[in-house]
């Protein structure tokens, strides 16, 4: 049975001599079995990466494990009175470059084994006496039996190309030196672990920023996610209530704090609780207090405040998303719950609740992911700060400003690059241990 298969080792053991020459002649076993367009494509795109290997690739593999030693030179020229500059290595370019010329040969490797086992496949199909497909089937079925991969093409091609090419190349940076420190901006070398030893080291100046960034993350997430879905819940259930009158106009009043930008919601909290800003010039004149509130300098009090601000945005967010669900809850539930003996809070907890939970986790848990990188609620409201001298991160900083700092701000990409994966990690085994152990995961017929 095995032998059947169409197999890169069948073709290379079964082939005839057009699927053997394929192996090093891209192409070849196309022309040989009569697809003449399609092997003249592929030799092509062969004939091209080679050329770009021969012309910069080779050049850039070679340069990889250095990434550049000659430095941009400086020499002052006395007859013009200037001074003269020679061109030296770029490393950013040379590891781009390498990034690329790696992905290249991936995407040659994938391409030589398809060739390959569709050369045998033609193969196969004239020992047995079938036609050859044409062009005009090969483009017929695009549009017919192909469909998903005429419609998937160009979907995965800008994936590969503006995610996961930039991915790598930032996954890169976080095993170099690249920094200001050192002036290694320009030229820079691989510096292995030492990056991800700097940051995890609890006793150094960054290991220590880290850990509180990251306490302070996961605290945030914690109560942004949850006191939003409770608050929320609560909202939309007593809005839900038969006794309640006018249920229309409650929610539209809630829905129009939504229809308000969120930037600009987040901008107008944080001028007026400037220390000059609307509040507290308005308790001043009321004479409640003598001196103006430290909202955003005093670090419990910012992180308080941004917490409180991100409730009175986040709320009728989580109301819209309930407010469907509960009506959706059959009503003979609740009737037979009452006919037990059943008050309102024995009737939430094991009625009401477990089925939000079981709706909702999959919302929970990409809120909890959504806060842990909530940029615009920390960034427009406290900018990070109040910062303490010295530090690179804020008191207020979540692990996606301090990244955004690192690197915009005071160019340390390497430091920013390791902040980032461990950040992907962190949520990544959190969002795979929490929806596997949920019961949305565990038990998806219960609810039908």
């Amino acid at each position: 049975m095995n032998e059947d298969r169409i197999t890169v080792s069948n073709a290379l053991r079964r082939g005839d001599l057009f699927t053997r020459v394929s192996a090093v002649l891209m192409g070849a076993g196309m022309l040989g079995h009569r697809q003449i367009v399609k092997g003249a494509l592929v030799l092509l795109v062969e004939v091209a990466f080679w050329a770009y290997m021969a012309t910069t690739g080779f050049h850039s593999l070679g340069m990889m494990p250095s990434l550049g030693t000659e430095a941009q030179g400086k020499v002052w020229n006395e007859a013009k009175q200037i001074f003269e500059y020679s061109t030296g290595d770029n490393s950013q370019q040379i590891l781009l470059a390498g990034v690329i010329t790696c992905f290249a040969i991936a995407g040659l490797v994938v391409l030589w084994v398809l060739q390959l086992r569709h050369s045998y496949a033609l193969q196969r199909l004239i020992e047995e006496g079938e036609s050859v497909p044409t062009i005009k089937d090969d483009v017929k079925s695009l549009f017919d039996g192909n469909l998903h991969v005429t419609l998937m093409t160009l979907p995965c091609l800008g994936i590969l190309v503006f995610n996961v090419v930039p991915l790598v190349y930032m996954i890169s940076m976080a095993f170099t030196t690249y920094s200001k420190e050192g002036e290694h901006l320009i030229l820079f070398d691989w510096d292995g672990l030492n990056q991800f030893a700097r940051v995890l080291n609890m006793n150094g100046n960054i290991g220590r920023q880290f850990w509180h960034v990251l306490a302070w993350t996961v605290i945030w997430a914690i109560f942004a996610t949850f006191l939003n879905y409770i608050l929320g819940m609560a909202l939309a259930m007593v809005i839900n209530r038969k006794d309640t009158k006018a249920k229309g106009f409650w929610r539209f009043c809630f829905v129009l704090s939504v229809a308000v930008p969120q930037f600009v919601t987040l901008m107008i909290m944080n001028i007026m609780l400037q220390p000059s800003g609307a509040v507290n010039v308005l308790l001043q004149n009321l004479g409640l207090i003598t001196e103006p509130i430290p909202f955003w300098t005093n670090a419990m009090l910012a992180r308080v405040t941004i917490i409180v601000i991100n409730l009175w945005v986040g709320i009728p967010y989580t109301m819209l998303q309930v407010t469907g669900i509960l009506q959706n809850i059959p009503a003979e539930l609740y009737e037979a719950a009452k006919m037990d003996g059943a008050g309102p809070v024995r009737i939430f907890f094991k009625i009401t609740l477990p089925y939000m939970l079981f709706v909702t986790m999959p919302y929970l848990i990409a809120s909890f992911v959504g806060n842990i990188n909530n940029f615009n609620v920390i960034y427009l409201l406290s900018g990070g700060g109040p910062t303490r001298v010295g530090d690179t991160a804020g008191q207020t900083d979540l692990l996606v400003t301090w990244l955004y700092k690192l690197t915009i701000d005071q160019q340390y990409y390497n430091l920013g690059a390791v902040i980032g994966i461990m950040t992907f990690v962190i949520l990544t085994v959190i969002t795979l241990v929490t929806y596997r152990n949920s019961s949305s995961y565990k038990n998806e017929e219960a609810f039908m």
